[in-house]
């Protein structure tokens, strides 16, 4: 079977930093911190009283108000940020073949919130089992590549990925091998959440994963930094709109960039923890250069998953060196959740985007926040620290792990 090459010609963002593509870029460039205290619900008695929450976003400015009540706020983000990425992309959606476009989607959680008010407001009730008639269609994942799909008449393969904070990054791989294999001209893919909510907060500082840096959100999220406490909670969405090639050069579309490949291991170790020696992070860089047939000297750029966390941050570094050897040294890498947060099921398609934009305009954004060495990590590497840097980037790498031991990457690449 012919394996097809897969191109990229659309872009949405909907993230703490910037409501579309061009502001979120200028919020990575400009090395913006998105952390604020929690507006969403009275914060005063968590442990974090902070986030990244989305800024002056109007969901009735995108959708129809009664069509937005039945939507769970990471269905909302979904819907905007497609609805971008397509229009961006600037698909003939009168004379497409619907049958070969459809919509893969990563949500690490999905409606929490709304899962979350059903049971309080049946908790504060008589017993009575009153719950809204939309209270599932609205909470369960699989519904936000539903909705994408039903606006559009998208009829190809429709589904959710759920692999927690590498949900999207499985969702743009599984996009690209539907493509790859002749099974979709075209798919719109990414992943979004919206877990900026009581459970959402308090359920992670259970865990004690989230900064407690009250005093000072904005540089709370501190990848690499000797004094990192935690991740800071984002949400938001990314879309990206995946073509095959010769489709996309039939039609006159512009291309970002190619996706070369994507690779998927498990760290099988730790519910949350990741592997200490970075086992499954360098398995699944190897695996995604193997896909796409690159060797590891052919990568300029690596948007770690670098979420801020003691351990995961040195995890993933011993994993870069291990995988790239002296050649990491000459790498810009960065994580761009300094600035956004982590957006869990998300991250992987912001995350993409940023790298795909590295690519276009031969920037990589800063990891913001960094004030003190750690000296469990080699200093050598680029990290990116505070202030973009203009290079050329031929090829870009974007790492993201979720609990369970679940790792993605995905690599682009300038289109020859």
């Amino acid at each position: 079977m012919e394996i097809k090459r897969v191109v990229v010609t659309g872009l949405g963002a909907l993230t703490p930093i910037g409501n579309n593509v061009e502001q979120y870029w200028n919020g990575l460039i400009n090395g913006v911190s998105g952390a604020a205290p929690i507006t969403y619900f009275d914060a005063s008695k968590f442990k974090t009283r902070f986030a990244c929450e989305l800024k002056d976003f109007d969901v009735n400015q995108f959708i129809d108000r009664k069509e937005a009540r039945k939507m769970d706020r990471f269905t909302q983000y979904a819907v905007v940020a497609s609805d971008e990425a397509i229009l961006d992309s600037k698909l003939d959606l009168e004379n497409i073949d619907k049958d070969r476009v459809g919509v893969i989607w990563g949500a690490g959680i999905g409606g929490l919130e709304t899962f979350q008010n059903e049971v309080l407001n049946f908790a504060a009730g008589d017993g009575s089992p009153r719950f809204n008639p939309f209270f599932i269609p609205k909470m369960i994942a699989d519904i936000a590549p539903g909705q994408i799909s039903i606006k559009y008449g998208f009829r190809g393969p429709n589904f959710a990925t759920v692999s927690a904070c590498a949900s999207s990054s499985n969702a743009i791989i599984d996009a690209l091998n539907y493509i790859r294999l002749g099974y979709a001209d075209v798919m719109v893919t990414g992943g979004s959440e919206a877990t900026i909510t009581i459970a959402g907060i308090g359920g992670f500082n259970a865990l004690q994963a989230l900064s407690t840096r009250n005093d000072d959100p904005a540089t709370a999220s501190r990848p690499f930094d000797k004094d990192r406490d935690g991740f800071v909670s984002g949400e938001g969405a990314g879309a990206l709109i995946l073509e095959e090639y010769e489709h996309a050069i039939a039609r006159g579309a512009t291309i970002y960039a190619e996706i070369a490949g994507g690779g998927l291991s498990a760290d099988a170790y730790h519910i949350t923890a990741p592997h200490p020696d970075g086992l499954g992070a360098k398995n699944v860089m190897l695996n995604c250069l193997k896909d796409a047939g690159l060797k590891p000297e052919d990568v300029d750029a690596i948007n770690m998953h670098g979420t801020s966390t003691p351990l995961g941050d040195i995890a993933e570094s011993k994993a870069i060196l291990e995988v790239f050897g002296e050649h990491a040294y000459s790498i810009n890498i960065n994580s761009t959740k300094s600035m956004t947060g982590h957006l869990l099921g998300a991250a992987g398609a912001v995350e993409a985007i940023a790298s795909i934009l590295a690519i276009k305009n031969g920037i990589v954004p800063p990891t913001i926040n960094h004030f003190t060495d750690d000296d469990q990590i080699d200093s050598k590497l680029n990290f990116t620290f505070n202030k973009a840097q203009k290079r050329t980037v031929n090829v870009a790498m974007s790492n993201t792990f979720g609990f369970g031991g679940h790792n993605a990457c995905v690599l682009f690449k300038k289109l020859d």
